[in-house]
């Protein structure tokens, strides 16, 4: 049986992105932890790898942030119509709300939207211009 465990974001900073996601989303930060050696470096296909990491729970499913060393190269920006892009979807009550308690420096791509289907819409980028969609269904 599958069922949902975690959504992964690779960040450059993981203080930096900790506080951005607690922040602007109010999300309590449950377990931080680091992760090397040989299993792992080989698990996920970069020598000498280590990880710090930290995740965040929403309903039985993780978010997880993590700060690789080393570092890869910076993937590129990419819009969310691009085959291979990712995105976060977070769910809110009052997206009218959230867009009005964001932080000031918090990359918008518009402001909130109503779909089609009546689903309201808001797109943010976290620090390493990760998108997130957030939502009020």
């Amino acid at each position: 049986m599958i069922r949902p465990h975690h959504f992964g974001v690779t960040v450059t900073d993981l203080d930096r992105a900790v506080e951005f996601y607690r922040d602007t989303f109010g999300l309590d930060s449950v377990e931080r932890f680091a992760v090397s050696g040989a299993a792992f470096a080989a698990g996920v296909g970069v020598e000498g790898a280590t990880g710090r990491f930290a995740h965040f729970v929403l309903d039985g499913a993780r978010i997880e942030l993590v700060e690789y060393d080393p570092a890869g190269p910076a993937a590129s920006e990419s819009d969310v119509n691009q085959p291979g892009a990712t995105h976060l979807g977070l769910a809110v009550d009052d997206l009218d709300a959230f867009y009005a308690d964001l932080d000031p420096g918090v990359e918008t791509i518009s402001e909130p939207r109503t779909t089609e289907s009546g689903t309201r819409i808001l797109f943010v980028r976290d620090p390493d211009g990760t998108l997130i969609e957030v939502l009020e269904p």
